[in-house]
């Protein structure tokens, strides 16, 4: 398997930025034919996510609809103040797999891949993992 690890830099709380390039240079330079992508977010108030990257609006809508299942003020007992960014992470999820064919990522036609911050602005890491078959 073989591993790199991107800096994503935020500039708003909640903000979702795609990394869908990162992601299939990687794949490229790694030569891999036929395999998998692993990304995954080693923090508490982050996530990644694969939705539709063509209309900007699903990302309004997605952190619109997360910001409703976890409101910021909700009377949470976490003292840091960040519990709806716990949340809207774990809900997410920290990591994603995508097959890797023909040295191309198997997303679908509108699919992109999504990190996403709960917590920002920050300075964040996105490890990828990729190992053939």
């Amino acid at each position: 398997m073989q591993f790199k690890t991107i800096s994503v830099s935020t500039r708003q709380r909640c903000q979702m930025l795609d990394v869908t390039r990162e992601a299939e240079a990687f794949v490229r330079d790694c030569g891999i034919r036929d395999g998998r992508l692993t990304l995954f977010v080693p923090h508490t108030t982050a996530a990644v996510t694969i939705n539709e990257n063509a209309d900007p609006d699903v990302v309004t809508d997605m952190l619109s609809g997360l910001a409703k299942l976890a409101p910021r003020d909700a009377g949470y007992r976490h003292a840091e103040g960040n519990s709806d960014a716990h949340i809207k992470s774990s809900l997410v999820g920290c990591s994603q797999n995508v097959l890797v064919q023909d040295g191309r990522l198997l997303l679908g036609t509108w699919q992109g891949i999504w990190f996403c911050e709960f917590d920002g602005p920050r300075t964040r890491k996105l490890v990828l993992g990729v190992a053939s078959c």
